[in-house]
């Protein structure tokens, strides 16, 4: 498989990882996540890593990498479905994935998503009632 598929689903993105990533998939994955966010002005990532049984450090930051360029880009990332086993080498490696928030399932994670941009998905502002010049 030389790429991860990326589908969009209404202002998200959607990353369904099948397949153990080695270092050339996984800073593939990240460019081509960073160009989809970028084309689409999506405003949500939801990665499903519930197929991936092993990680490395490198794989640790990627993900984290993902979240940060997802981040500057006014993208949410939600990853879902981590394994045990990947929780467990993600702490012992020491990464904390900041900004990147978890769910076990892929329903909990658009939920986190919605909540996370319903804000300005409903185009809401600090400025409710003031009126339009």
């Amino acid at each position: 498989m030389d790429r991860i598929p990326i589908l969009k689903m209404g202002p998200f993105l959607l990353v369904t990882i099948q397949v153990e990533m080695d270092d050339r998939l996984a800073l593939g994955l990240q460019d081509d996540l960073t160009a989809r966010i970028a084309d689409t002005g999506a405003r949500g990532v939801l990665i499903d890593i519930s197929s991936v049984t092993l990680v490395d450090s490198f794989i640790g930051r990627m993900l984290a990498n993902v979240a940060a360029m997802a981040r500057v880009l006014d993208a949410a990332t939600v990853v879902v479905g981590m394994q045990p086993a990947v929780a467990i080498t993600l702490v012992e490696l020491g990464l904390s994935l900041p900004g990147i928030r978890t769910a076990l399932d892929v329903d909990r994670g658009l939920a986190l998503l919605q909540a996370a941009v319903e804000p300005t998905l409903d185009g809401a502002s600090g400025d409710a009632g003031a009126p339009n010049l």
